[in-house]
């Protein structure tokens, strides 16, 4: 591994960013093809967090958030922090007083795949965070890594300067140059969305909107009465 801190990297506009969130990780994971979520290993430390944000990414070692504190001067104003680690950690490598420290930048989230802490201190400041475990354990400050690389988080690549966006159902990387095709892609899966949403309702059933019920004999599914049934004496 390289010990660098990468400078200068290309950002996409937030005003994008910001359409392509609010459609929501779910709808904009199945508008692109089901590609770029970060797993459900990731879990936001506090029930209604959401942010989207251009990705700067840090690689720690274990145990030791050394780089965290180097990548805070790297962030700016919509920037979401990615952080993971050289091997599996748990430890609290994050809280409060480090969101105070992003926030004052303008920084919009935080993604780590390791532990964090003061999660009600997080809570009450409103800073959105998601980890892959929450632990009162601290760490050290005393060995490199590297700032502004590539770096994989749940068999995802996430690039500096790739879109992130999170909220309760997790968190979603794009790259970035698939934004304006994922701000169409969720604007026509929306759309669909909303009209399935009305016609159920009006009481229509998934089984004939999306057209399921003729595939049923296909795979073997019957429909039996309930007298039928207790003839069998059990399953069919």
């Amino acid at each position: 591994m390289r010990h660098v801190v990468v400078t200068g990297t290309p950002r996409a506009s937030l005003d994008r960013i910001d359409t392509l969130a609010a459609y929501g990780v779910a709808t904009v994971h199945e508008a692109l093809g089901r590609t770029g979520f970060l797993g459900p290993g990731l879990r936001p430390a506090w029930p209604g967090c959401s942010a989207g944000g251009n990705a700067v990414t840090v690689l720690c070692w274990p145990g030791d958030n050394l780089m965290i504190h180097v990548a805070v001067e790297q962030c700016q104003e919509g920037d979401v922090l990615v952080v993971t680690t050289t091997s599996p950690s748990t430890d609290g490598m994050f809280g409060e007083l480090l969101a105070t420290s992003l926030r004052s930048r303008g920084v919009r989230g935080l993604v780590i795949d390791a532990g964090v802490r003061d999660v009600a201190g997080l809570r009450a400041m409103g800073f959105p965070v998601w980890s892959a475990a929450v632990s009162a354990q601290g760490t050290v400050k005393a060995t490199p890594g590297a700032v502004n690389v590539p770096v994989t988080v749940g068999g995802q690549l996430v690039r500096p300067g790739d879109t992130i966006i999170g909220d309760d159902d997790g968190v979603l990387v794009v790259p970035r140059a698939d934004l304006e095709r994922g701000i169409s892609a969720s604007a026509a899966r929306a759309e669909k969305e909303a009209a399935a949403r009305e016609a159920f309702a009006k009481g229509e059933l998934g089984l004939d909107r999306y057209g399921l019920r003729e595939r049923l004999p296909g795979l073997g599914i019957t429909y039996v009465t309930a007298a039928e049934y207790d003839r069998c004496d059990g399953p069919m």
